[in-house]
């Protein structure tokens, strides 16, 4: 993102940011947008894709689109060149609290939601009418695929929580000073209760493995009474390092949480992420302590060699 002009905003931002580039791309680096229209050119939809503009008109293009859509919210919003010299815009603070579906709970004839209806549904026609097993069109509890509740339990007692981390934004900056103080002996920390901790002879600060059927890592214990027993907390974002490379079910030896998790939708419907829904064991990692390399930098090769 550095290397590229994009525009920064949100609905619930009061600000829209000039994210103007700070250096040309590197080397052979490629943003998303010219790697997708050279792929576009190969399959001979370029035009269809690109739809004849780059990517700074497709930023003219798209703040036009915002700015007639904030008419409707009573913005005016200034030029795009005025916009980009200035660098952001501050739209006022709104004069009352948003109150959820305000407009629909007012007059939901006039106001309708985007609903086939028009109206909060708890009963879809629609989503019944795909008749997906795992995602009825009413809500209803259906067994996770992995739970304390299943058999899996007794060979994988602890159900494990992949929660993203307040050290870093998912993955980005883990190898900065924040993530890095945060680690215990260059681990991810694994928050477990006290009592599966004692119970497993695990002390505070130990190096454990986590482990279940579809792999393993490392992480350093850290004591957290607020789990309730059964439940471990592994945040996301520990970068891969496996012990070896290339080798499926390799140790990962910095505590990458995707090593455990299932690869499966939450719902044939949604597809969604189902990282909560993992059991694991624990146990106190006796071996010496391997090297975390997550941070060495590659090895560069010219084209040549």
């Amino acid at each position: 993102m550095l290397e590229r002009d994009d525009i920064g905003s949100a609905s619930r931002d009061r600000y829209m940011i000039a994210m103007k580039k700070a250096v040309e791309p590197v080397g052979e680096a490629r943003d998303d947008y010219s790697i997708f229209s050279a792929l576009a050119q190969r399959l001979g939809a370029e035009a269809a894709f690109t739809e004849g503009r780059d990517s700074m008109q497709w930023l003219r293009h798209l703040y036009a689109t915002a700015t007639v859509r904030a008419k409707e919210f009573g913005l005016a919003l200034p030029g795009f060149d005025e916009f980009w010299e200035r660098g952001y815009i501050e739209h006022p603070e709104p004069g009352k609290p948003a109150v959820l579906f305000e407009d629909f709970r007012a007059d939901h004839e006039a106001h309708r939601l985007g609903t086939p209806s028009g109206k909060i549904e708890i009963f879809s026609a629609r989503i019944a009418g795909f008749d997906y097993a795992d995602c009825p069109g009413h809500p209803v509890w259906i067994e996770p695929a992995e739970w304390l509740g299943s058999e899996k339990a007794a060979r994988f007692p602890l159900h494990m929580i992949s929660n993203q981390p307040h050290t870093k934004l998912h993955s980005q900056y883990d190898h900065g000073i924040v993530s890095l103080e945060n680690k215990i002996k260059g681990r991810e920390p694994v928050l477990i209760h006290p009592e599966d901790a004692r119970a497993r002879g695990i002390s505070e600060g130990d190096v454990v493995r986590v482990h279940n059927d579809r792999g393993a890592c490392l992480a350093g214990a850290r004591f957290y009474e607020g789990l309730r027993p059964g439940v471990i907390q592994l945040a996301t974002g520990a970068w891969y390092d496996p012990d070896r490379p290339g080798v499926v079910g390799a140790l990962c030896k910095h505590g990458n949480a995707n090593v455990l998790t299932l690869d499966k939708g939450a719902s044939r419907f949604s597809q969604g992420c189902s990282a909560q829904t993992a059991l694991v064991e624990v146990e106190r990692f006796t071996a010496p302590l391997p090297v975390v390399t997550a941070f060495d930098p590659p090895v560069f090769v010219s084209r040549a060699g």
